[in-house]
């Protein structure tokens, strides 16, 4: 089972930043690629970062150069700065060891099942 849980959203102004964590298991850790989900009322599930296990990294174009993925040896993390509210939204941990993108519990796709951390930017 994919073990990941989430932390660090919270409610900032425009401008601010957030740092997001998630804890996974040593499996999760040395076989998958890591990332972050998220999504926001309407839209899609969309992939916002990710890690992969030799290091290379990835971001959507609408975070790129305000978004940094790191991981150490118990979390990987998503450090957020410049915030827009258009980042408003559920943030969701999510891990592919080859099988593709899954969520806490394995959820498909990760945004599904509503746990996740909450990111609010207000104007």
């Amino acid at each position: 089972e994919v073990q990941l849980v989430e932390s660090g959203g919270g409610s900032v102004q425009a401008g601010g930043s957030l740092r997001l964590s998630c804890k996974a298991s040593k499996f999760t850790f040395r076989n998958s690629d890591l990332g972050w989900y998220r999504q926001a009322p309407g839209n899609e599930c969309e992939l916002v970062s990710m890690i992969g296990s030799d290091g290379s990294t990835y971001y959507a174009d609408s975070v790129k150069g305000r978004f940094t993925i790191s991981q150490d040896t118990a979390a990987v993390y998503l450090q957020m700065n410049c915030l827009k509210p258009d980042d408003t939204a559920g943030y969701y941990c999510a891990a592919d060891s080859g099988t593709g993108w899954k969520g806490r519990g394995g959820v498909e796709p990760p945004c599904r099942g509503g746990q996740g951390t909450q990111v609010t930017v207000s104007s």
